[in-house]
């Protein structure tokens, strides 16, 4: 049996997302229970020609709303980018959440060979649509967010591979 470009997509971007706003939740925790101030994980970084914490949210947030909107044929709603606390990424993930849940599989499936084209910065890519998402779209998201997973554990948020994969401790 075929998996259809809907499961491959909306479902997993909805999962992922659920799953970095329990992380981001915990963080804001983690830096109240030890008494510093939460923009200081927001403004944190791995390395200092990387985004920080807010920016790898947004970017994740963007390539979640993007995937399906091109794969649908339709454009993918802005966002402001001016998110600057954590309530404010966590209520960008769930106008992303709200914004996945208007799609129907019968939008995106058989969309595997649709011509996708965008911009990201200067460049301007064209891809056929299972390509664009399963070597474009998904890497690209899974990369932002795994990285706001890195830096938050890196600065000693009590996070583990659990709260990645399923949004709670344990399995």
């Amino acid at each position: 049996m075929a998996i259809s470009m809907y499961q491959a997509s909306v479902p997993v971007f909805q999962r992922m997302l659920a799953n970095l706003e329990f992380i981001l939740e915990k963080a804001e925790a983690s830096a109240l229970a030890r008494k510093f101030d939460p923009q200081v994980l927001l403004r944190a970084r791995l390395a200092p020609d990387m985004f920080d914490l807010t920016r790898q949210v947004q970017v994740a947030s963007d390539h979640a709303k993007g995937a399906p909107a091109r794969l649908a044929g339709v454009e993918p709603p802005p966002f402001e980018d001016k998110e600057a606390t954590f309530a404010e990424l966590v209520a960008r993930i769930e106008k992303t959440q709200a914004y996945l849940a208007s799609f129907e599989p019968a939008q995106i499936d058989g969309s595997e060979q649709r011509v996708v084209r965008m911009k990201a910065g200067q460049r301007e890519f064209e891809f056929e649509g299972q390509d664009y998402l399963l070597n474009f779209a998904l890497p690209n998201f899974y990369f932002h967010t795994t990285t706001a997973y890195a830096i938050l554990r890196h600065n000693g948020v009590e996070i583990g591979k659990a709260a990645y994969l399923t949004g709670r401790k344990g399995f």
